[in-house]
């Protein structure tokens, strides 16, 4: 499996540096961006490095995409946001800050601005409370 040590999600998938975990499996891992456009904002990440979508394993693909599901399950189910934003991004010009292939989902609220990635970092304290949760849902849906 490739991995980028230059990657911080390479490195979090090795276990070199620290997340809010929610769920883990053969070909992902999820857990939520410490720098949260909203709470429960969960980032799911392909466990070997591909950087867009453009060179991401058809399997890999479809692992993101299953997981995304689940997660977007357990964050209606925990969190009740009135919206939840699936999101993708390639490429600077799309928005991408981490070229490790990567989806967001993002719950959302009447009246919020439309944004893709936050600027105010999230107690820990509260990454971990909202990881368990979810984490407890996803777990639920067996």
């Amino acid at each position: 499996m490739h991995r980028d040590s230059n990657c911080i999600f390479c490195r979090i998938v090795s276990g070199d540096a620290p997340c809010a975990r929610v769920h883990e499996d053969a070909l992902t891992l999820t857990f939520l961006d410490i720098f949260p456009v909203s709470r429960g904002h969960t980032l799911i990440i392909t466990k070997e490095h591909f950087s867009n979508v453009f060179e991401a394993s058809g399997d890999a693909l479809a692992a993101v995409a299953m997981i995304s599901r689940r997660i977007a399950l357990a964050i209606r189910t925990e969190l009740a946001p009135e919206g939840l934003g699936v999101f993708q991004l390639n490429g600077v010009a799309a928005g991408q800050t981490i070229f490790h292939y990567h989806m967001h989902c993002l719950p959302r609220a009447p009246g919020e601005a439309f944004l893709l990635h936050g600027r105010t970092r999230a107690a820990d304290s509260d990454l971990q409370e909202v990881a368990m949760r979810l984490a407890a849902a996803v777990a639920a849906q067996r």
